[in-house]
């Protein structure tokens, strides 16, 4: 979960890693970011923890991150030189190119869920965004 306050303006975003019974909340913020950078750093803060390569799930509420890759977007701006299907350079292509890159790391299953409703992680990784907002 992500959030930015003014877009650009303070940011924050939260991660629940969690295996077995074991569970690992972190989080994180900037004073100056947009929505679209913590969308995609939750997830890319996530997979870096991972210590070896594992099977993962990814939750996440972010159609941006979940259409990237469930639809090919990514693919298609790797095939492009990072530009879209319109020509224009790819946003924040450094955070999608580290990301791809643990793709190839990990075996990724991106499952998108609903925002603000009753998904007792993702509104837990929103309290954790807020509270990072809060810091910065």
């Amino acid at each position: 979960m992500e959030l930015a306050h003014g877009n650009p303006g303070p940011g924050g975003w939260g991660a629940i890693l969690m295996f077995k019974d074991v569970k690992k909340e972190i989080s994180g913020g900037k004073k100056e970011t947009t929505n679209n950078i913590m969308e995609i750093t939750a997830v890319l803060e996530a997979l870096k923890i991972l210590k070896r390569p594992c099977e993962v799930e990814v939750y996440s509420d972010s159609s941006y991150v979940i259409n990237a890759f469930n639809n090919g977007w990514i693919y298609n701006w790797i095939k492009n030189r990072w530009k879209t299907s319109s020509k224009e350079p790819v946003k924040n292509k450094e955070l999608w190119q580290e990301l791809y890159d643990l793709t190839k790391i990990h075996n990724i299953k991106f499952i998108k869920v609903k925002g603000h409703s009753d998904n007792e992680f993702n509104n837990r990784c929103d309290e954790l965004a807020r509270s990072e907002i809060i810091k910065s």
